[in-house]
């Protein structure tokens, strides 16, 4: 088990109603299969600021924001797009909300960092960059469970 990097303040994250209370649902019945997952996001849904869907800043990462963001340990640059579980797809740079990094940058503007354990136990850091919304059929509402 690795030890936690130096304790950093968090940095707020904002979510929309309905983002939230899907998470909420995931996190709970994730308990049992992926609990460091779970456990980690249940403590980012009690801390996030909650606003209606529509009152949501473009700039935030939600479900279906494509997400440009380095990780600071390796200075190694990702492109992805985030979605619920059943739309993950590596091959198209489709990482789920239910993966430990997707859990991390729920909620996160761009310049916002935040730690994170991976599923090899390490705590890493990753700083966001960018952050855009696809347009469309693959908004937050859209991309389905």
């Amino acid at each position: 088990m690795s030890t936690p990097p130096r304790p950093s303040r968090l940095p707020t994250i904002t979510l929309a109603n309905s983002v939230h209370e899907r998470l909420s649902e995931l996190a709970f019945a994730a308990g049992d299969r992926m609990p460091e997952v779970a456990e980690y996001l249940e403590r980012e849904l009690e801390r996030a600021r909650v606003v209606s869907d529509e009152a949501l800043p473009p700039s935030t990462v939600t479900i279906g924001s494509h997400v440009t963001f380095v990780d600071c340990d390796t200075e190694q640059r990702h492109s992805v797009t985030l979605v619920w579980p059943m739309g993950e797809d590596a091959s198209h740079q489709r990482l789920s909300v239910m993966t430990p990094v997707g859990a991390a940058l729920i909620g996160l503007r761009a310049g916002q960092s935040i730690g994170w354990k991976n599923r090899m136990g390490t705590w890493r850091r990753l700083k966001v960059e960018a952050v855009s919304q696809l347009d469309g059929t693959e908004g937050a509402g859209n991309l389905i469970l």
